[in-house]
């Protein structure tokens, strides 16, 4: 996808890694906000060198580093709920993006064949050591292999969607369900917070999804949406780190009163922070 007579949507800082600037272009066709310039390789890399790229590790250093990994435990128990209730019989499961592999392990005690893909190196090492299971590439890995597929939190970070989604496909049984689960630039908090909001995450976030988006893109691969579950946590989360960006304080109180806010006018606009996205091969 290239820029070619996209308009600006918004300006946005680095708050987290460089301080530096990203423009977000609008995709009109499939109502996608593009991050400009996309670095690539390497270049990509220096931008995840962080130790408070809070994904990538297990630190409870800080009070924010202590809730994030108390919501995480629980946003854990209830990945593991809507996998076993979507594939009762369990079967082989790829994560992509595993981080430091807890969604993983949570699964394989749960009697679960799991395979990890994550490219940081440093996360890697975290997983391992819990006993988990990582292959290099989704190059390596046979088609039709998967009974279920995710990516928590992962697409955004992808540098070519089309080309992962066809991978995808690819590597997805016939009767298999994709879970996918990104931030959602339609949002209350979103709106609210506009060039502060901690899910536009430039530049590691390339990509910024809404439910037309990800309808679109999936649909040309023949891969059919067939439900959208909200991601209450993420309103909390993400407002709180918003605080900080924008006034230099996390204001908890504040963040509560934004994150609960976005929740409640979710309940009728159905645009919640962040949404999980259920996909299955199209029957025809």
């Amino acid at each position: 996808m290239d820029l070619f007579n996209k308009k600006l949507f918004l300006t946005v800082k680095d708050h987290s890694v460089s301080n530096e600037i990203f423009e977000l272009y609008k995709d009109e066709k499939y109502d996608l906000l593009i991050t400009a310039p996309q670095p690539i390789g390497e270049n990509l890399e220096k931008y995840y060198e962080s130790d408070d790229y809070i994904s990538h590790t297990d630190s409870k250093r800080s009070a924010f580093e202590k809730l994030y990994q108390i919501i995480k435990n629980i946003a854990l128990k209830n990945k593991l709920q809507l996998l076993n209730r979507l594939h009762q019989n369990k079967g082989n499961l790829l994560d992509i993006g595993a981080g430091t592999g807890d969604f993983l392990l949570f699964a394989k005690n749960n009697g679960w064949h799991t395979i990890g893909i994550e490219p940081s190196e440093k996360a890697k090492a975290v997983a391992k050591k819990k006993g988990v299971a990582f292959e290099a590439s989704t190059q390596n890995l046979e088609d039709h292999s998967f009974d279920v597929i995710t990516m928590w939190h992962v697409l955004e970070h992808v540098p070519n969607v089309e080309n992962q989604i066809k991978e995808l496909r690819r590597l997805l049984k016939p009767e298999g369900t994709i879970i996918i689960a990104v931030p959602n630039f339609n949002s209350f908090d979103a709106k609210y917070y506009g060039q502060f909001w901690a899910a536009f995450d430039v530049p590691r976030h390339l990509w910024h999804f809404s439910k037309s988006a990800i309808k679109a893109l999936f649909s040309k691969e023949k891969l059919h949406l067939v439900d959208i579950l909200p991601m209450y946590f993420d309103a909390f989360y993400v407002s709180l780190l918003s605080e900080k960006y924008k006034s230099g304080k996390m204001n908890f109180i504040k963040a509560f009163f934004i994150g609960l806010q976005s929740n409640i006018k979710a309940r009728r606009n159905l645009e919640y922070s962040s949404h999980i996205y259920i996909l299955k091969n199209s029957k025809t």
